[in-house]
């Protein structure tokens, strides 16, 4: 069992590799015996460091097949910052992460407060504002994404940004499992998925969440932003790139990243 100075190494570790774009070894490497609530308790030590403000939460390993890789039977989640928010109109320094790589989603704006253990998918319907078009970038801390499950909770479910389309649509005026997901990288076809790829359903997955985080004393709130998790494989960005990735009914989003300079 980790102590608490122990626990606070591993995050030192993971706040020193994001700082100075340097991966680590996995932390299972040093700590196989590593849990998930002692990573959980890590990667919130680092988000009270981080200092600002929380403004939603990411589900992570969303997919039956990520799960099975990973050798679990549920989610993972992070926490969304708000410095951790991109803009369409505003290139990304890819030079700032280690292994970036984007993800599209189906993100749920909440217009009230989720209820806590006790969340059903009816409650999550009924506390959604609207439904978003969404880039996640996601990033590991770990040298070559060689994670454990133990490893991306520890850092922050690879949570690194997130850019939010201007489309809006409520969740009674389209069905949130049947949304059709295509990411375009330069112009050519780079991925293409649905918004059921998210365990069934991504109102599951967001209920899951707001059960979840419960247990931590956590609450989803009304403004928050939830991303559920990614509605097909996440593809490697690089200097340069530009993604645009369109959810039918939903409308698009955009995402670039600034040509590396001389």
């Amino acid at each position: 069992m980790l102590t608490e100075d122990d626990c606070r190494g591993l995050a030192d570790r993971l706040r020193g590799a994001e700082r100075d774009r340097a991966p680590i070894p996995p932390l299972v490497q040093e700590r196989p015996d590593l849990t998930t609530a002692e990573a959980y308790a890590i990667q919130l030590l680092n988000v009270r460091r981080r200092g600002g403000v929380v403004v939603g939460h990411k589900v992570g390993l969303s997919s039956r097949a990520m799960q099975e890789m990973m050798g679990v039977d549920e989610p993972d989640y992070g926490h969304l910052m708000a410095d951790m928010r991109l803009y369409e109109s505003e290139p990304v320094d890819a030079a700032r992460y280690c292994y970036p790589r984007v993800e599209i989603e189906v993100a749920f704006l909440l217009g009230a407060d989720l209820p806590g253990a006790e969340c059903t998918e009816e409650d999550v319907l009924a506390g959604t504002e609207a439904l978003a078009p969404s880039i996640e970038l996601i990033d590991s801390r770990i040298e070559d994404w060689k994670i454990s499950i133990a490893d991306t909770i520890a850092d922050n479910a690879s949570s690194a940004g997130f850019v939010v389309g201007v489309g809006r649509v409520p969740p009674d005026e389209l069905d949130p499992a049947g949304i059709d997901a295509v990411l375009y990288k330069n112009d050519a076809l780079a991925a293409r998925g649905r918004s059921d790829a998210v365990l069934g359903n991504p109102v599951t997955a967001v209920a899951w969440l707001a059960r979840t985080v419960a247990g931590f004393g956590v609450r989803l709130r009304a403004g928050h932003l939830i991303m559920p998790g990614a509605c097909c494989r996440a593809v490697d960005a690089r200097p340069g790139d530009e993604f645009r990735a369109v959810f039918t009914g939903l409308g698009e989003v955009r995402l670039s990243f600034a040509v590396a300079s001389a």
